[in-house]
């Protein structure tokens, strides 16, 4: 019989690896993780500014951050950037490449990042042999998919005050998985990113953190961020959930 190793206990390569637990299927065999790790490509570190990928260009693989933060954007009709979301430590992007073989986004650091590279065609032939990682693969689309379904209802029925909140209560919740503070916590994107990717002017998001400040809903110091009210965050969340489903009965 395989013996299983419990995540906690596999200490770098993907045993070792700290996000194991966040981007590995559970209690996967030595042997299965040893299989996982001989594919992954460990690249030097992206500096700010890098490009994993752009829209357009031949997708060969999945990209699961290790440290750093990604930005996610794709190019408008009109030729302006859409930021599509923020790819924190232990979350994958490329996955639009899944699609026809090519990249529809673009993934960009936002601060010097480390990353693991799964090639496609290795990946599919380790996901044949390993049923729980291409559940967990399926899983992570589905989770896409729904966060562009919440995304479409927040832009659509939500105002500028309960997108902020959203948004904030989002990377929070993100951030408490990594078993980091919930509360207390970095920005790696610019609030001129933040607005775009909720729909709103750059004032509008910088006037918003003034005035959660003022409420001492949050303690803002340039990036970083102190949730002192969370009722209050949750407050404006749960009037906007009520909202919709008044509009939809």
């Amino acid at each position: 019989m395989k013996q299983k190793l419990d995540i906690e206990e596999i200490k770098v390569n993907c045993q070792n690896c700290t996000l194991a637990e966040l981007c590995l299927p559970h209690s996967m065999g030595q042997d299965d993780l040893k299989k996982l790790d001989d594919i992954i490509a460990r690249k030097p570190p992206y500096h700010r500014g890098d490009h994993l990928f752009r829209p357009g260009h031949k997708s060969h693989a999945l990209f699961a951050v290790r440290s750093g933060a990604l930005k996610s954007y794709c190019i408008t009709e009109a030729g302006e950037e859409q930021v599509l979301g923020f790819i924190l430590p232990g979350e994958l992007t490329g996955m639009d490449g899944l699609a026809n073989g090519r990249y529809a986004s673009a993934s960009v650091a936002l601060e010097t990042s480390s990353v693991c590279e799964l090639p496609f065609d290795q990946l599919n032939a380790l996901c044949d042999q390993l049923p729980g990682m291409h559940d967990r693969i399926m899983r992570i689309v589905g989770k896409e998919i729904t966060t562009d379904q919440q995304m479409l209802m927040l832009l659509g029925k939500h105002n500028a005050e309960e997108r902020l909140a959203s948004f904030m209560l989002s990377l929070s919740s993100r951030y408490k998985k990594r078993g980091l503070s919930p509360d207390e916590f970095y920005l790696p994107m610019s609030r001129q990113d933040i607005g775009n990717y909720l729909g709103l002017a750059i004032e509008t998001v910088s006037r918003l953190f003034a005035r959660f400040q003022d409420e001492e809903i949050l303690a803002v110091d340039r990036k970083l961020i102190t949730i002192r009210k969370r009722k209050n965050l949750n407050s404006m969340v749960d009037t906007c959930v009520k909202r919709s489903l008044a509009s939809s009965m």
